[in-house]
């Protein structure tokens, strides 16, 4: 199981920079029946993470939509029955639409109004959905939901809560924006054998209960929900249920036996309300992690070894990636791939190119500084003298 969600994990990454943590947490999020929130700026790439997951899926279909205020529960739901209202029924025909749906994203959560709410929250929490005048299941896994900004009304307080996970997603960052700039689409096609099907959701949940939870990991987070508390951050009974649920089929999927304090890391994406509360999350739980009198410090002893072999065992695992002619690849400063294990960069100093004195000086790098191509023609020599370029490191 660890290893399939690895393969799985490793092939939705393809064709997107800095988005594992999210497409990680949507993964765990299904596999444990619950849904993410995501909350950033436009076009950065919120849905594409949804179609990603849904891939990890042999059945089901896959819904998407974008809510407005104006939206009406025909966009969702379905339109309702022309047939069914000749013969006074009121029936919608949800094929295709959300209650048809596993794997769903819907984008700007909290544009739903009234005449939607009541039937997305019975569909998110309960997974059934009302019919005309009968209650039907739906076979609904997960549903990803984005927005640009947190819900400021009280009546979307609930909506809010539904989401066990919520993650906010930044731009690319500057270190990989070359990279962003020359990202090609690569179409992902999972091999059928990593595909979860339903009845395998079902057993993960179910041998998940079976996950034991330590004294220490109690104590933990019990120690975590006075903290909240202190902070005026509110997190509701049922919350703090599933968040149980969550950290146990983290610990399952990941071949463990017992939920163990390195799991509660999660916790930073279960708990806030906004964003910045999320730092307060993680400040606390480094600070408390081998801290606490009631957890056992040799425990955590035993855990931190198993773990480092842990990573030392994927780390030795890794096999590098190889061209055609089974040349070894490397990513070169531009981020690109290529066969060549050396790049070599032109030193510059203030905008310009920096060369090496003539052989017959004594330092020829000038203390490591490099001379600029005016300074050599002052200092040594004319235009027809030969420069030699110093490469950088």
């Amino acid at each position: 199981m660890k290893q399939r969600i690895q393969t799985i994990l490793e092939q939705l990454n393809t064709g997107l920079i800095e988005r594992e943590e999210p497409i990680r947490l949507a993964l765990l999020s299904a596999l444990s029946g619950e849904h993410l929130l995501l909350i950033g700026q436009p076009c950065t790439a919120k849905s594409v993470l949804a179609r990603k997951l849904h891939l990890a899926f042999k059945e089901g279909e896959y819904f998407e939509r974008l809510l407005t205020k104006f939206s009406v529960p025909e966009e969702l739901f379905g339109p309702l029955s022309i047939k069914a209202l000749e013969n006074d029924s009121y029936l919608r025909l949800t094929d295709r639409y959300l209650p048809a749906a596993s794997i769903a994203f819907i984008d700007e959560i909290f544009k739903a109004n009234s005449a939607i709410l009541n039937a997305l929250l019975t569909i998110l929490n309960e997974r059934e959905f009302d019919n005309g005048d009968a209650r039907v299941k739906v076979p609904l896994v997960s549903v990803i939901a984005a927005s640009n900004e947190l819900p400021d009304d009280e009546g979307l307080a609930a909506l809010y809560d539904r989401f066990l996970c919520r993650y906010h997603v930044e731009p690319v960052s500057a270190q990989h924006f070359s990279r962003l700039l020359q990202l090609q689409d690569e179409p992902v096609t999972l091999n059928d054998h990593l595909l979860f099907t339903e009845q395998e959701l079902e057993h993960i949940q179910t041998q998940a209960d079976k996950i034991k939870l330590p004294d220490e990991v109690l104590a933990f987070l019990a120690d975590l929900r006075d903290f909240m508390q202190q902070q005026k951050i509110y997190v509701s009974d049922r919350r703090w249920r599933k968040v149980i649920k969550l950290l146990k089929v983290a610990a399952f999927t990941n071949a463990q036996s017992a939920v163990s304090i390195w799991d509660c890391y999660l916790l930073q994406h279960c708990l806030w309300q906004t964003p910045e509360q999320r730092q307060l999350i993680i400040n606390w739980y480094h600070t408390q992690v081998g801290m606490s009198g009631a957890i056992n410090l040799k425990t955590l002893d035993k855990l931190a070894l198993t773990w480092e072999h842990v990573l030392q065992q994927d780390q030795d695992s890794k096999i590098q990636q190889v061209d055609s002619n089974n040349q070894l690849l490397f990513v070169n400063r531009q981020g690109e791939v290529s066969a060549d294990k050396v790049t070599q960069v032109m030193r510059t100093r203030e905008g310009s190119s920096l060369y090496l004195a003539p052989p017959d000086q004594e330092d020829r790098s000038n203390n490591s500084l490099g001379y600029k191509q005016d300074e050599l023609k002052q200092l040594f020599f004319d235009d027809r003298y030969q420069q030699t370029h110093i490469n950088g490191r």
